[in-house]
């Protein structure tokens, strides 16, 4: 599966109806998006069962701002619904088939433990 393009409209309806959903924010004039485009490409590739997305910052500068982007790329991965990682920065090839490896692996009981956990707190 290559990666598909999300827009404001279609954000939260593809975080919430699949299992993993790894999103690229990204930018056109920017020199590191552009490097690490490939690689994304290549791991959407590998792993058919993942939505890889893509979120141009330029033209969803509102869904960007909602997601509290300030530094491009930023990588988001989303599991069963959950934020489970936000890191900005260019990820290689390796670091970003050992996210998904951790992304596959996590315990999704204890991390709705977790984020409930939080909610009660705040």
């Amino acid at each position: 599966m290559s990666t598909v393009n999300l827009t404001e409209s279609v954000f939260e309806k593809t975080v919430l109806e699949n299992e993993i959903v790894l999103v690229d924010f990204w930018a056109a004039w920017c020199g590191p998006c552009r490097m690490f485009a490939p690689v994304f490409e290549k791991a959407s590739e590998t792993h058919t069962d993942i939505v890889f997305a893509k979120v141009d910052t330029e033209a969803e500068r509102s869904l960007a701002a909602q997601a509290g982007i300030s530094s491009i790329p930023t990588l988001m991965a989303f599991r069963d619904g959950i934020l489970v990682f936000s890191q900005p920065g260019a990820l290689p090839g390796e670091s970003l088939e050992q996210l998904i490896t951790g992304i596959r692996g996590l315990d999704m009981d204890d991390v709705r433990a977790k984020v409930a956990a939080r909610s009660a707190v705040s």
